[in-house]
């Protein structure tokens, strides 16, 4: 594989396109406009990011961990194939930019100067290079989010998604403030490793946004694997004890102080925009109130040849997204017809907790408030032959449907297999198909996909 560290390429004053940001959307985006020809500086800002966030130090990672998890491979063994399968796609991901002759991988931080000009600091010599461009992309991502709790900054053991996935030790108790999906995806994934595990969750009712026979599955089986959930749990203060631990003070739902004592804490309370070296201002682009790049339907910023791709735009924090934002900037430079996210499909979303927890459309109060009439499935995982099988019989498989037309107005699966099956069912929502198309498709046998025969059996 190329050497980032001998790069032969001259950096040039002006491009046709520079993109701030090694992202899906941004390096997919620079493959494109290279193979048609037009020179492309791609700049990021880490050696340790080429690839982006997904294959360095979150979707890749945790997913591999979780394999192994599931595995019963011991963590230690787990981290170090986790780093080599990280370390191989990253390399992977330089060299099918790098090979390509119109682009230029730049590794440096990149500020704007003003809207066509941006400064790159180098990151090996520290050099400054100022690049003019005719369009520039933003595609620079999110970020964890820590909230101001007092002491969180200065004890020890604290770390956010991205810092704990760094520690070769397991860590015997865990404390995680957040119970949204990645808090859940690390809590799973680490009590699967033997780690005792809390969930402190702000929320009044777990999983708030679910259905709740959906929710108390969840609930149900994450408890049973020795992982607390608290609710309503209003983090106090965060500081460290003799021995190097970190103690977690927190006032219950009763209003009654808790301390908990763990040897890590994990930080998973949300993310915030990677913006504050761009020096947006000196271009004139604008943000949200929380620090997002305003864009239009087209993803245009308010300067006219400025776009923002993926995490940093302020939409759905997913690959996949960011991957579509591609082909919404790909169509419009090429004159083709999907140009805009008002174009964009229904998008399943899924949280990687054992078994998955997959989801598409209305959930049925969502529907309820929106006013359908609707028709209402439930099936437990326990009755679908392949989830015997595979030996996972936990969880419930869901969906609405609208009793007027006999579309699927929604879909929630949480079994073995849920992330792969909802895809299924994304295909059916987006294509228009009725219920029962899916419940008389010939599926093979044994397979997870053919419980939706029993499941749209049921409306």
């Amino acid at each position: 594989m190329l050497n980032p560290q001998q790069m032969t390429k001259t950096i040039k004053p002006h491009y046709d396109n520079l993109i701030i940001g090694f992202g899906k959307g941004g390096k997919t985006l620079t493959a494109w406009l290279a193979k048609r020809g037009e020179q492309v500086a791609l700049v990021e800002k880490s050696d340790k990011m080429y690839g982006g966030a997904c294959i360095n130090v979150a979707c890749i990672p945790t997913k591999a961990l979780i394999k192994k998890a599931e595995e019963k491979m011991p963590y230690q063994k787990a981290y170090g194939l986790k780093n080599e399968l990280t370390s191989f796609l990253r390399e992977l991901n330089y060299d099918n930019i790098e090979k390509l002759p119109a682009a230029t991988v730049i590794t440096g931080e990149a500020s704007f100067v003003s809207p066509n000009e941006v400064l790159v600091k180098m990151l090996r010599n520290k050099e400054e290079k100022r690049i003019t461009a005719n369009r520039i992309f933003i595609n620079t991502g999110s970020q964890p989010f820590v909230p101001p709790i007092p002491g969180i900054d200065s004890a020890k053991n604290v770390y956010t998604s991205i810092s704990l996935l760094e520690q070769s030790e397991l860590p015997e108790k865990l404390v995680i403030i957040g119970g949204g999906f990645i808090g859940l995806e690390f809590a799973d994934m680490f009590a699967k490793f033997g780690a005792e595990v809390t969930v402190l969750d702000s929320a009044d009712e777990f999983l708030p946004k679910e259905d709740e026979d959906v929710a108390d599955e969840v609930h149900k089986v994450l408890t049973g694997k020795r992982i607390s959930i608290v609710t309503a749990a209003d983090v106090q203060r965060v500081e460290n004890t003799d021995g190097d631990q970190v103690r977690v003070e927190y006032k219950d739902k009763t209003g009654e102080t808790v301390f908990l004592q763990a040897s890590a804490l994990l930080v998973a309370t949300g993310r915030k925009p990677m913006t504050e070296e761009l020096n947006l201002e000196a271009a004139g682009i604008k943000t949200n109130k929380r620090g997002y790049i305003e864009v239009d339907a087209s993803l245009k910023t308010n300067v006219p040849h400025i776009w923002a791709i993926g995490d940093i735009n302020g939409g759905p924090q997913f690959t996949y997204i960011s991957l579509d934002d591609f082909r919404i900037i790909r169509d419009q430079l090429s004159g083709a017809d999907y140009t805009s996210v008002e174009q964009r499909n229904q998008v399943a979303s899924s949280v990687f907790i054992t078994p998955p927890l997959a989801h598409i459309g209305l959930r049925e109060r969502e529907a309820l408030e929106k006013g359908y009439e609707i028709k209402v499935a439930r099936l437990p995982a326990s009755s679908v032959v392949r989830a015997r099988i595979e030996g996972d019989t936990h969880g419930l498989l869901k969906t609405v449907v609208d009793k007027k037309t006999n579309k699927i107005l929604g879909c929630t699966l949480f079994c073995t297999g849920a992330n792969e099956m909802i895809n299924t069912i994304q295909v059916a929502i987006n294509c228009g198909l009725d219920y029962q198309m899916v419940r008389d498709t010939i599926y093979t046998h044994p397979s997870m996909t053919e419980a939706f025969n029993d499941l749209y059996a049921l409306i």
